[in-house]
């Protein structure tokens, strides 16, 4: 992305004494030249590290570009090359959720390493706001594109892979597009909380929320039924609740039945929170465990399936910026594990007393 520079007002004095220039805004590579006494193109080359230039003259650029607070624009260095920039793309849902923030700070572990940026931008999980988010990222010519897919169709991203753009789909997988991805192990990580709430003695768990990776931890929801014996109550799966609010409402719903769920397992922290609103007035208990840890979680007792955000973004990266000496190879599709926390929340049991009766 292009750096900025100083924007307040600047006086350079002449070797006269005098007031040789008045820069309003960035300076460009036309100015150090004038104030160090040489070309622009000697200027480029002193920025760029060249090594074909005096040492009294690099003194003289170098001094000029610090008195200028001068600052290269890399993007149209690059393009006037014929390049990419050094900058990679990662549109994520929404930002004000941690868990795509501590992805992005995975990714940044490597590219920071590496000497790269990152240019963040977000769908909102809106996939109307997909492709135009993609293409305004793509417009920068980055040299790879992180994604965490949102839409149905992704045939879109093929064009651009077909140029030679890396792209990783990231914690979901791109729909009509071969794409590498990194994903969590969500089915068995559902199957494994599950299982748990199966085995403190709970028959009735409900679960809130879906896009891909609830469907996945549905499909462990439903395996670790099916592996205890027992049917699952379709009405008990709430597909209807993308944010916290919604999952509120959902769990409300949910209690009022008259025959109750007396836990639930929640797709994601801001599923999680929605019950929690709801679970803490409770007349009764609920077993509850949360898919993703989240904060205060520890402190409540709240049990979670953990996982490695970090991680996420750091294997997406790696993989985006691995060099691809065979065009045809298969796409790479790591799935990471993850992990049941027990705090005791999955152990609650209701006392019986003001609730409905039911098997």
């Amino acid at each position: 992305m292009t750096c900025g520079g100083a924007t307040a007002k600047i006086t350079v004095m002449s070797s006269q004494g005098g007031a040789d220039n008045v820069l309003r805004g960035r300076a460009t590579v036309v100015d150090v030249a004038r104030l160090a006494g040489v070309s622009g193109r000697t200027v480029s080359r002193v920025v760029a590290g060249g090594t074909k230039v005096s040492p009294q003259t690099r003194e003289r650029v170098l001094a000029a570009v610090q008195t200028l607070r001068f600052r290269p624009n890399r993007l149209a260095r690059d393009l006037r090359t014929g390049g990419v920039s050094t900058t990679v793309g990662f549109v994520v849902g929404e930002l004000s959720n941690p868990f795509y923030s501590q992805v992005a700070d995975g990714v940044e572990s490597v590219l920071g390493e590496l000497g790269l940026t990152m240019l963040l931008a977000a769908t909102r999980d809106d996939p109307a706001r997909e492709l135009r988010t993609v293409e305004a990222v793509l417009e920068h010519r980055i040299l790879a594109l992180l994604l965490v897919p949102v839409g149905d169709d992704h045939a879109y991203l093929e064009f651009e892979r077909s140029l030679g753009t890396p792209i990783v789909a990231v914690d979901r997988p791109a729909e009509n597009v071969d794409l590498d991805i990194v994903v969590f192990d969500n089915e068995g990580g559902a199957a494994e909380a599950v299982t748990a709430l199966l085995a403190a003695g709970h028959r009735r768990v409900a679960f809130d929320r879906t896009i891909y990776t609830h469907r996945e931890r549905v499909a462990g929801y439903a395996r670790a039924h099916r592996d205890a014996g027992l049917a699952v109550n379709p009405e008990w799966i709430r597909t209807d609740a993308p944010d916290a609010d919604a999952a509120e409402v959902a769990t409300r719903e949910l209690l009022a039945m008259p025959v109750p769920p007396t836990a639930i397992l929640a797709g994601n922290n801001a599923a999680s929170r929605g019950v929690l609103r709801v679970s803490m007035t409770a007349p009764e208990p609920i077993g509850f465990v949360g898919f993703d840890d989240f904060d205060f979680a520890e402190m409540l007792g709240i049990s979670v399936v953990a996982h490695d955000a970090r991680r996420m973004g750091s294997e997406a990266a790696r993989i985006a910026l691995t060099p691809d000496d065979e065009p045809d190879r298969p796409t790479t599709k790591l799935v990471l594990p993850t992990r049941l926390v027990r705090r005791g929340s999955e152990a609650i049991r209701p006392t019986g007393s003001g609730r409905k009766k039911g098997r």
